[in-house]
């Protein structure tokens, strides 16, 4: 008999299994469904995805990951360099820096930067004066304005500043200066590539300005828009790719720098042209200048200015201009040497000793007289230049052309008088002689033609033509490119090229030659006055009625919305000497426009060739000549009684260096500067020293420096002792010994 099962109760403490235990096995179970069940659909869906990513959709996956990693940007070349003909550099490519505020930075300390705005303006406006304090306050606090989400990211501090600067601010200014990390000052250095002029605005119309057309650098004047293909160079690409740290950009294709282009410009010869340019406006107080200078075997431009005389400056200086050089104007009497040219080309001004009857007016036509001031009653055909004789030129020139006027330009575009030249010189244009009509009228416009009216020539034109004479007939092509720089380091030179191999024989060619001479040499000639021992002149002068001028923009275009009425200026005129030295073996060839002098500067002669006349003396100083002299004495020969002169300057050692080790008996000074103007924010006296010590001493002091000519300072704005703060422009006027 079994026994019975007991019905005692648990005891306290022990379980109560009676009942549970499936109940346990069921919960289990359940929990062991649910998440099998969660893994399966959890399965389901990644399975669902990969599908859907892999097959469903995978090629529009493909497609926009191609097209994220794919991503391609135009990366920029560097831009060509502009070289002078020795290499020195006109125009070239520097870093500097962009800075900017990041005011939604991590750790951007708001408050301190708000407690630092007072000595961070005092800062900025000490070294960047273009705004006062008050202005940087009010620039600084202008973000704090919008809400903290809306704060700029990119707010612009300074633009274009140069590294040295750039640390300045960094690591010494107020607020920054507090911080070492970015997300803390927000402070960001942006560097940026800006074109760069050592020289200022020396030729600055020739070589040109860039500017920024449609997000790229290019050129907008001068051989910078000329040359833009050559400098600019060719654009890369740059593709998005993953790397091992990131995504990151790759060149696909390496972008190719621009070619350094090597010009014919000289940079002492420059400084000397502008200089005396300048010095001669202010002289006469004309309007403007317009001067080339170019080498008479080659055609190389050495030296082209183009100067007007600022109206804004309350001391009188010279600024460029538009570039009038290669602008078509009126030329006056330089004209009849491209008549006699032509006269002696087609053989009528021969033979050179037949006399014409001249006077003092001459009624072509039976119009208007032609006027000669100061021709004597006959004259040979040899002396027509030196007299600058306009009824001789009518008379020797019209017999030949009355029958069809527009022989006569004809004639002249047979000698390559009107090809374009193709300098470089942005807005050059070519000589203009309007149509005539084979009737009075044509041939009366002739007759004024052949000594300079109703015509519009460039003076490059007029140089080019006069240089041809000087090179035994040949008429080279001026030029102000003569290379490239390879990638290598080598110069790729262009070969002079010629307009025409000869426009006239050698035998004409010195008779003309000996014509132009005569104008500064003989008894009658119009440039007596620019006679020199040391250098012998042979050119012509032009004087020509100022005519009005259309109002034009600052290229130089005409403003056709302006109404304009045409007509001369009443006892205004504008001169013109063109030239070339020395006379025997020409080197040089010069050509000088003045628009408007005054006073006892009037004459073409006594402005435009005294320009000419300096220049040339200068080059022969410098040893530009082969044929210099050696003004060295000779053994044993005492020196003329000129002592030694030298600059002023602030080391007090360098009077008895000269005299101890190059043992000069004795010298002066030029200016000694002011030790009084010293102190804090005071423009130090630098009058009377040299260039390079000018430079050091207001660099130092923090000041800009600005000058104009060669030689010591014979001038400076401010005048020393004023207080300015740092970063003000101080602008020296130099001249020489």
């Amino acid at each position: 008999m079994s026994p019975k099962p007991s019905s005692r109760s648990p005891r306290r403490g022990e379980p109560d299994t009676s009942g549970s235990s499936g109940y346990s096995h069921f919960r289990v179970l359940g929990r062991y469904v649910l998440i099998l069940a969660v893994v399966l659909l959890a399965s389901v869906w990644i399975v669902y995805n990969l599908l859907g990513n892999t097959v469903i959709h995978g090629a529009s996956y493909e497609a926009k990951g191609r097209s994220r990693l794919l991503d391609t940007i135009v990366s920029a070349p560097m831009r060509g360099e502009i070289l002078a003909s020795d290499g020195s550099i006109l125009a070239t490519n520097l870093s500097y820096y962009d800075l900017r505020i990041d005011f939604r930075a991590p750790r951007f300390k708001i408050v301190e930067y708000y407690d630092s705005i007072p000595l961070l303006a005092d800062s900025l406006a000490k070294y960047f004066p273009q705004r006062s304090r008050e202005g940087w306050v009010k620039h600084l606090k202008k973000p704090l304005q919008d809400s903290v989400q809306n704060r700029s990211r990119s707010f612009l501090l300074l633009r274009a500043i140069p590294e040295d600067m750039m640390k300045k601010v960094k690591y010494t200014f107020p607020f920054f200066r507090g911080f070492k990390k970015a997300t803390q000052h927000g402070l960001k250095c942006e560097s940026v590539i800006r074109r760069s002029y050592p020289y200022g605005d020396m030729a600055a119309l020739s070589i040109g300005r860039v500017g920024d057309t449609g997000g790229e650098v290019h050129g907008i004047s001068g051989l910078e828009r000329a040359l833009d293909s050559l400098l600019y160079g060719t654009p890369g690409v740059r593709t998005k790719r993953m790397f091992t740290r990131g995504a990151g950009y790759w060149d696909e294709v390496p972008a190719k720098d621009g070619t350094t282009v090597i010009t014919t410009i000289d940079v002492t010869m420059q400084d000397i042209l502008e200089y005396e340019l300048s010095e001669m406006l202010i002289k006469a107080n004309a309007d403007w200048g317009a001067a080339i200078l170019m080498e008479t075997s080659t055609g190389d431009i050495k030296a082209i200015s183009n100067l007007e005389r600022d109206s804004t400056s309350a001391t009188p200086r010279c600024i460029e201009a538009m570039n009038r050089a290669v602008l078509g104007w009126e030329p006056g009497s330089v004209m009849k040497v491209m008549t006699m040219a032509v006269a002696l080309n087609k053989g009528f001004a021969k033979p050179l000793d037949r006399m014409y009857n001249i006077g003092r007016s001459y009624g072509y036509l039976g119009r208007k007289p032609i006027s000669d001031t100061h021709s004597p009653a006959q004259l040979p055909v040899s002396r027509f230049l030196e007299y600058s004789s306009n009824i001789g030129m009518v008379k020797l020139t019209m017999p030949q052309y009355e029958s069809d006027p527009n022989r006569f330009k004809a004639d002249l575009a047979e000698m390559g008088f009107f090809d374009r030249f193709n300098t470089g010189i942005a807005r050059e244009r070519p000589p203009f002689f309007p149509k005539l009509q084979n009737n009075v009228g044509g041939r009366l416009n002739l007759s004024r033609m052949v000594f300079g009216y109703t015509t519009m020539i460039p003076p490059l034109y007029t140089c080019a033509f006069y240089n041809a004479i000087a090179n035994d007939g040949r008429f080279v092509r001026p030029r102000l490119v003569k290379g490239h720089r390879l990638a290598d380091g080598t110069d790729s030179l262009i070969d002079v090229s010629y307009v025409r191999d000869r426009i006239l024989s050698s035998e004409d060619a010195a008779t003309l030659r000996k014509m132009m001479r005569d104008v500064v040499w003989e008894q009658g000639g119009t440039a007596k006055g620019l006679r020199d021992p040391i250098v012998e002149i042979a050119g012509k002068t032009g004087t020509c009625r100022l005519a009005k001028e259309a109002p034009r923009d600052s290229s130089g275009k005409i403003i056709r919305s302006i109404p304009f009425t045409g007509g001369y200026l009443e006892g205004r005129y504008r001169v013109t000497f063109c030239g070339f030295f020395p006379y025997e073996n020409p080197k040089y060839t010069c050509i000088v426009v003045v628009s408007d002098p005054r006073g006892a500067y009037r004459g073409a002669a006594g402005s435009a060739g005294t320009v000419v006349k300096n220049v040339a003396r200068k080059l022969y100083s410098r040893g530009l000549f082969a044929d210099s002299r050696d003004f060295a004495a000779a053994p044993g020969e005492k020196p003329a009684g000129e002592t030694p002169t030298i600059y002023a300057s602030y080391n007090s050692e360098r009077v008895s260096r000269l005299h101890n080790r190059l043992q000069m008996k004795s010298s002066r000074n030029i200016i000694t500067p002011d030790s009084k103007a010293t102190g804090e924010n005071i423009v130090p006296d630098v009058r009377g020293v040299g260039l390079r010590e000018a430079l050091s001493t207001l660099e130092g002091a923090g000041y800009a420096v600005q000058f104009q000519g060669m030689g010591y300072v014979e001038e400076q704005n401010p005048a020393p002792g004023t207080k300015v703060s740092p970063g003000t422009k101080v602008n020296l006027r130099l001249r020489h010994l």
